[in-house]
């Protein structure tokens, strides 16, 4: 019976069967027609009951339901998820699919609403959005069902108890790497830019696609493709002759603990170095990784073959902290003795007054003497509500003049970094993974790196 619940029109029908015997307390003539309608209401509910549990077609009618995800999670993404319907009745169907979603997402309106013919399939698609790595349980997914005469429903729950791990943002990873195939990395904000000074050597041609320089058109082989029936256009492909080391370096102190969105500072700053990572490897550099706090915690070389970004997502994944003080001479230690090759360090960090980094500025300079060094740091979005709205009481007015004062000594830290030979980058945390590849390929271009 653990099964069984009363609808609510089974209960509107009693509610009405009691004001009925109330009145006919009243007026005897009434109490014969009110016993013959309880009477008619407990056989349609006898024959509901039977309708929901005599065996259906095949031997076995019951409404069956599947919950289809993949075998991780993307944190920060919209992530599909599908439950699968059947109703194996021989009649139609109301549905109500209760799925029990891990409790870290905090919501609760899973519940879907669904008519299915006798004999039909349903996919029911919904998305969620973590926002911490780790491992997430998700439960059964309840079906409750209806017959036509919706007085009782009967629930079928399929036990899925599944541990899914959340890793950093696969997701966007793709995104970005379908669109830096096809040469449409402008469409997310990628600026094209222009190579220059840049030694390259021939690779292979390849058909023309939306975004390619127009010089780079191989005439005398779209020649020679010129009525064939597919696209003529080839354009020749170039690469760089000497593959460069492109290092992440993911400051996880306590700076980075504030949440923008849901997401830490940290998250934005895993799921960027993962994209920058798979976008330098395509553009055939070596991309590697250095996390660090109070000491150091992850060193990955900066490599190219195969399976290494696998390798750096394991590791993005693992990362975890209590967010103590950081320590910019564990970093520079780090670097000295395991980075021999000049490369490019994009550091992320996040300073929020001058003196603070003043107070680590020794060691970013030690670090631009030797390697070509972009200090990545976080603009306060939430600053914004208090520099864009008008200031009509003396509260107001106060706010607005700390947020304009906090606002300049970020850029104040821009100039000053910048004053001492270093690239510096001050973004928000949404715009951090477009605005960070934007400086890589810019230092391409250049030929910086």
């Amino acid at each position: 019976m653990k099964s069984l619940f009363l609808t609510t029109r089974f209960f509107i029908l009693l509610a009405a069967l009691i004001t009925g015997f109330v009145v006919a307390f009243f007026l005897p003539s009434l109490l014969g027609p009110m016993q013959v309608v309880l009477g008619l209401l407990m056989v349609l509910a006898a024959l509901d009951l039977l309708l929901l549990y005599a065996p259906g077609a095949n031997g076995g009618g019951q409404v069956f339901g599947r919950r289809v995800l993949g075998e991780k999670l993307a944190n920060g993404s919209d992530n599909d998820i599908a439950i699968y319907l059947e109703n194996r009745y021989r009649f139609a169907v109301h549905t109500k699919t209760i799925d029990e979603i891990p409790h870290q997402f905090q919501r609760r309106d899973v519940l879907f609403r669904a008519a299915l013919k006798a004999g039909e399939t349903r996919v029911i698609h919904y998305q969620l959005r973590p926002t911490k790595r780790g491992e997430y349980s998700f439960g059964a997914v309840n079906v409750f069902v209806a017959s036509p005469l919706g007085l009782v429903r009967r629930r079928f729950r399929y036990g899925q108890e599944q541990m899914v791990p959340v890793y950093p943002s696969f997701l966007q990873m793709r995104q970005y790497e379908l669109l830096a195939i096809s040469n449409r990395l402008t469409e997310v904000g990628v600026k094209r830019i222009r190579r220059v000074g840049q030694s390259m050597e021939f690779e292979q041609i390849r058909p023309y696609v939306a975004g390619d320089d127009p010089r780079n058109i191989n005439w005398k082989a779209s020649a020679r493709r010129a009525g064939t029936g597919i696209d003529s256009l080839v354009v020749n492909h170039f690469q760089d002759e000497r593959a460069q080391q492109v290092y992440c370096l993911i400051d996880k102190g306590r700076v980075m603990r504030m949440p923008f969105h849901g997401l830490s500072l940290l998250d934005y700053a895993i799921n960027a170095t993962l994209v920058v990572s798979n976008i330098a490897l395509l553009k055939h550099d070596k991309a590697g990784l250095v996390t660090f706090a109070n000491k150091l915690s992850a060193l990955v070389p900066a490599e190219r073959r195969s399976g290494h970004l696998r390798k750096l997502l394991e590791v993005l994944y693992r990362q975890r902290t209590k967010y103590l003080e950081t320590s910019f001479e564990t970093l520079y230690t780090a670097v000295k003795t395991n980075i021999r090759q000049r490369s490019l360090l994009i550091l992320f960090t996040n300073f929020e007054t001058l003196s603070g980094m003043q107070r680590q500025l020794p060691y970013l300079r030690r670090l631009a003497k030797d390697h070509l060094l972009l200090v990545v740091f976080f603009e306060n979005t939430e600053l914004h509500q208090f520099l864009d709205a008008p200031a009509q009481t003396t509260e107001e007015v106060y706010n607005q003049t700390i947020a304009e004062k906090f606002a300049q000594e970020k850029r104040q830290i821009v100039l000053e970094l910048q004053r001492h030979g270093m690239h510096a980058l001050l973004t928000a945390p949404e715009q951090l993974t477009v605005n960070t590849l934007n400086r890589y390929l810019e230092f391409k271009a250049r030929g910086l790196i």
